[in-house]
């Protein structure tokens, strides 16, 4: 069986937010830990998980991620808060 997808949205040290995808979230945020994750991350160093959603597969992941970016900083929470949006193919 196929691990499910998540989108997730972490704070960095200086307050800045970065969102990603990944199918192993525990991995992924001892990457981001250790400082060998996204070079964003990597360069403003990662404090805590804010939240994360279940995607469907890794596709809907990506688009919610892309879609996730063109929202205003604390908007991007309240996202996590909602239904995941119908998002054009």
């Amino acid at each position: 069986m196929e691990k499910p997808w998540f989108v997730y949205i972490l704070e960095c040290q200086d307050g800045s937010f970065y969102t990603g995808v990944t199918n192993d979230l525990d991995k992924r945020m001892e990457i981001h830990v250790e400082g060998k994750g996204s070079k964003y991350v990597r360069s403003k160093r990662f404090k805590k998980l804010l939240k994360t959603k279940r995607c469907k597969s890794r596709s809907d992941a990506q688009k919610a991620e892309c879609y996730i970016k063109t929202l205003q900083k604390y908007d991007k929470l309240d996202w996590f808060s909602h239904e995941l949006p119908r998002l054009a193919n």
